[in-house]
């Protein structure tokens, strides 16, 4: 059985990820920060193990990891989930917002990956697969710092891929586009209806198929795919 580690677990997209790596057959384990409640009706649901963790501090992480390595668990399979929202005008945007949307984005998988990494090596096998997003690949307006956050997912995610393809590791990322989760629950109708009128599928995507593209990743099935980026946005971002 394959161990696999998802950040920001305990809601939206990482929840949905929890819920069908568990039904899989994976052992599933997340981190989360401080929704605590939701946490464990998650683990009740599904029978996964959560951590609290803070992936933007190092001490965090390395204390999580320590919790992993007391049950005997080595990570198979990371995936870099945890991600924030902030909307407003570049000009807004003040310096703790920015090292804020860096620390969980950048710095949460810098040191994710880090921690985890070792085992994958000494197995010679692994799958890493970050979480980034389509404002990534052609940015937003008014999401600057969201933007260069996910966009420096999917560099970090090429060159980890050429580095870690000898040791038979995956690393891939996969760039939602509008998805129906709490991340975007703020938005008005009036938004939501602007954005549908972009995607050429006409519907909005859910959580399970962010979580589809990622199982798939991390599936036999993925094997011989590594540094790709896979668009899951319903056509509103094609390459």
């Amino acid at each position: 059985m394959k161990n696999v580690l998802i950040t920001g677990g305990s809601r939206g997209i990482g929840a949905q990820l929890v819920r069908d790596f568990a039904g899989a057959g994976y052992a599933v384990y997340f981190l989360y920060k401080s929704n605590t409640e939701a946490a464990n009706a998650l683990s009740k649901e599904t029978g996964a193990y959560g951590i609290q963790c803070d992936v933007s501090k190092k001490e965090d992480v390395e204390k999580a990891f320590g919790v992993l390595k007391s049950k005997f668990c080595r990570i198979d399979i990371l995936v870099n989930n945890a991600g924030i929202s902030d909307i407003k005008p570049f000009s807004d945007i003040s310096d703790d917002d920015w090292h804020t949307m860096m620390g969980v984005t950048l710095d949460g998988a810098f040191y994710c990956t880090k921690f985890a990494l070792g085992d994958m090596l000494r197995e010679k096998w692994g799958r890493i697969i970050n979480i980034s997003s389509m404002w990534g690949q052609v940015g937003a307006s008014c999401e600057v710092h969201y933007s260069a956050a996910k966009a420096g997912l999917i560099g970090m995610t090429k060159a980890l891929a050429k580095e870690l393809g000898p040791s038979g590791i995956t690393v891939n990322c996969v760039a939602p586009g509008f998805i129906e989760s709490d991340m975007n629950k703020s938005l008005s109708p009036e938004v939501v209806q602007e954005i549908l009128g972009e995607i050429p599928l006409e519907r909005t995507g859910k959580c399970h198929d962010v979580s589809a593209a990622v199982l798939f990743l991390a599936s036999d099935g993925g094997a011989y795919i590594t540094g790709q980026v896979l668009g899951v946005n319903g056509g509103m971002v094609i390459n």
